[in-house]
């Protein structure tokens, strides 16, 4: 069993000294647990074959399943892909740091363990301070999916990593809640178009802007659903993702909440106001009605109420619009259609 520390650290200027040590226990095969702006990582060194499989390891993640490589900046991204292409610089200097990851060609530098055996890589500069640091301390990319047991709710806090992984990480940074909270948006840039395969915070209009072009594909939900062991182009597809452990469903609508068969213990939640007359929810959740904000809040909604130890959570889909589509995406994965007596 490994003794797991957590080490707080400033977010804006971290310590030297924190930085070096966690950089030591990358650098000796270990995993360490850091902030991105996203969600929280659970890192190892991308190029050590052996540290990776402990990623996969401690949060029991299927081989096949790929993981987003963090680089320091657009000259080390260069270095792990066989094609930077025109497209890629664009996007690199429009997005990063930032919340974008670029699936181009890898480099043999890549093992395939990082990418689940496929022939590409996902490449992105994370946007915190403390990520970049570290890795530049290190001085060699990070692979570091988020710092949870697989298929579970992502991490936005240092506290949501140490109860998933304590015993399974050697070190987690603690800077803070995470700022956007959302994973990040992956854009096949192999595909002609460039395809997103992952919905996130920076949606297809805006990668469209920046190439000046109308032909950004949004990967509509199911079309890369996959459930066989073969390579993922990206994390983020698997049909089951970011669940809670208490039984989760969703409705399409308010109006199909007086549907739904209430148990004693029942959450609600939902991203815009409802008339809760009639709808016997022991706890509600409105999470804020702007897609940044209810991004930021999403996660950590689904860790309250998943501690509560209730008997369902009941989510009524956000409204309908582009901008919702990656919680859409994250809400479809981490719940069920609901039917009634047919509860996850």
């Amino acid at each position: 069993m490994i003794h797991t520390r957590v080490i707080a650290v400033a977010r804006d200027e971290p310590e030297v000294d924190i930085l070096n040590e966690a950089a030591a226990v990358l650098l000796g095969g270990g995993l360490v647990a850091f902030a991105t702006e996203t969600v929280y990582g659970l890192g190892a060194v991308a190029t050590d074959a052996e540290a990776v499989r402990r990623i996969f390891e401690a949060k029991g993640r299927p081989s096949f399943n790929p993981l987003i490589v963090h680089v320091a900046g657009i000259d080390q991204a260069k270095r792990y892909t066989t094609d930077w292409s025109a497209r890629a610089d664009v996007l690199a200097r429009r997005f990063w740091p930032g919340p974008l990851t670029l699936v181009l060609p890898r480099t043999v530098d890549v093992p395939e363990v990082v990418t689940g055996g496929g022939p590409t890589v996902g490449l992105r500069v994370p946007a915190p301070t403390v990520a970049r640091r570290l890795v530049e301390c290190v001085g060699l990319p990070l692979a570091a999916p988020s710092a949870n047991r697989s298929n579970r709710i992502s991490p936005t806090r240092a506290e949501h990593v140490l109860a998933d992984l304590d015993g399974r990480v050697h070190l987690i940074l603690d800077s803070g809640p995470t700022t956007v909270g959302l994973e990040s948006t992956v854009v096949d840039l192999t595909a002609d178009p460039p395809a997103v395969l992952r919905p996130g915070p920076i949606g297809p209009a805006e990668l469209a802007e920046a190439l000046s072009t109308t032909t950004v594909a949004p990967r509509s939900h199911g079309e890369t659903e996959t459930r066989q062991a073969g390579p993922h182009a990206s994390p983020g597809m698997l049909s089951v993702h970011y669940a809670p452990r208490t039984p989760a469903v969703r409705v399409e609508s308010s109006a199909r909440l007086t549907d739904v068969d209430w148990p004693e213990r029942a959450a609600l939640v939902a991203f815009e106001p409802i008339d809760l007359n009639h709808i016997p929810a022991q706890v509600v959740r409105f999470i804020q009605p702007t897609s940044d904000v209810a991004a930021r809040e999403f996660y950590e909604t689904l860790h309250n109420l998943d501690a509560r130890r209730l008997d369902l959570i009941v989510a009524v889909e956000p409204p309908a619009g582009a901008e919702w589509d990656a919680i859409r995406d994250r809400l479809r994965r981490a719940t069920i259609p609901y039917q009634r007596n047919k509860r996850r």
